[in-house]
């Protein structure tokens, strides 16, 4: 019998894939295991992924590194689950089955109940109550698509027989055999139906939106009980100990918990957060306020700025040009000519994120000659990565001097999406 717990298990619930890393007690990394999930493109703009799939994937992986590691589950302290966020998963209670596919955060089939919102004048209540701008971005309309386009989903939500959630509520949901239905801060404040103020589900944006509060998950600290996993997927029943979104995780994962501390990662998107403790800031310059990572009661804050299209664009490269065979011949074709040659590209496939909340952008190459070639495409690609991010970080520098909390470290995250 093991009766050592000398290991924590992260489930890491991306994108473009599903991750699991079994972790000792110094840090190391003692296993790891990654399964890609597949996107689903049903028309132009919109973004899916199977919530069954989601689930398999993550469970396959977490169930492997067990087995390649040697570790017995019994060894295993407590599991913490990041995730990405805003993509909305609604089921039933009864059957555990998701009524649709999950709309991923890219999706934009919401906008016009969007630009219904801003036209009746609610951009200043919604984003003072929960720091974020109106957009399709965030999971409140796209629940309220699901309700009002899945046959019978409204109904059964009125009479209380559907959970929703973002996908860390849907893990912990099968992950606990239906036992527990919550989410965290950090994922919570991501849904657009969240007072971060006062850490709880708005009654008023619950009905301007028309979605009934029984689909909603109970809001927890980022550290907390969460429940156990039940002891058929991994051989023990483990404690759920910790939760966040992914980029309130990584902003916590980089050290940064103190005002002005800011971090960058570059995954399918990028994102950039910068701490500013208890103080909700709003944002002048096109970013949103969030919550962070929450270790306890009191409540934790950030600027964020989003970029929709990071790692993205290599994926487009990839699977809808053929330039490259694999995400990582990105790099040897980029660097096979000096420079872009005046090409210029605006991956806003989705739309533009921050700073710009422009939904209705597409993607745009300019400057092609007859000497282009699809080098000086790729790597005019990459820039507009670099470009991007060097936006956030200048709006970020503005608010934050208005703040008085400027910009103290700039993190760079891994190439997670280039890798994968």
């Amino acid at each position: 019998m093991h009766t050592s717990a000398s290991y924590l298990l992260a489930l890491d619930q991306g994108t473009s894939s599903s991750r699991s890393i079994l972790f000792d007690r110094q840090g190391r990394i003692h296993a790891m295991a990654q399964q890609e999930l597949p996107q689903i493109y049903p028309s132009p703009g919109w973004v899916e992924h199977d919530a069954r799939t989601i689930w398999q994937t993550q469970l396959a992986t977490a169930q492997q590194v067990i087995k390649q590691s040697g570790v017995h589950a019994a060894q295993i302290k407590a599991v913490g689950i990041t995730n990405q966020r805003e993509t909305t998963v609604l089921w039933s209670r009864k059957t555990g089955q998701p009524l649709h596919h999950a709309i991923v955060w890219q999706d934009r089939r919401a906008e016009p109940a969007c630009a219904v919102l801003r036209a009746a004048g609610h951009e200043a209540r919604i984003q003072e109550k929960t720091g974020l701008r109106i957009d399709a971005y965030f999971s409140a309309t796209k629940l309220q698509w699901l309700l009002d386009h899945v046959p019978g989903a409204r109904a059964q939500a009125e009479a209380g027989e559907l959970a929703f959630g973002t996908v860390d509520s849907w893990l912990i949901w099968n992950l606990t055999a239906g036992a527990k239905h919550v989410t965290d801060v950090s994922n919570a404040a991501r849904t657009m139906l969240f007072d971060i103020r006062r850490n709880v589900w708005d009654a008023d944006l619950l009905k301007l939106l028309n979605i009934p509060e029984s689909v909603l998950p109970q809001v927890l600290p980022s550290s907390a009980d969460f429940g156990h996993v039940d002891v058929q997927w991994l051989g023990a029943a483990l404690p759920i100990g910790g939760v966040a979104g992914d980029q309130q995780a990584a902003l916590f994962g980089q050290a940064c918990f103190s005002s002005g501390m800011t971090k960058n990662t570059y995954g399918t998107g990028c994102f950039m957060l910068m701490h500013t403790e208890a103080q909700c800031h709003l944002s002048h310059h096109g970013l949103i306020t969030t919550s962070s990572a929450q270790p306890n009661a009191r409540a934790q804050y950030a600027l964020e700025g989003s970029v929709f299209v990071g790692g993205a664009v290599v994926q487009w490269l990839r699977d809808g040009l053929n330039a490259i065979s694999n995400s990582g011949a990105v790099q040897h074709l980029a660097e096979s000519v000096p420079d872009s040659g005046g090409v210029v590209v605006v991956p806003a496939f989705t739309g533009l994120g921050a700073p710009y909340w422009q939904p209705q952008a597409r993607g745009t190459i300019t400057g092609i000659t007859r000497g282009t070639s699809i080098a000086h495409i790729a790597r005019a690609a990459l820039e507009s990565i670099a470009y991007q991010s060097t936006a956030l970080l200048q709006a970020m520098g503005l608010d934050a001097q208005q703040a008085g909390a400027a910009p103290r470290h700039a993190i760079a995250g891994r190439w997670r999406c280039l890798r994968e």
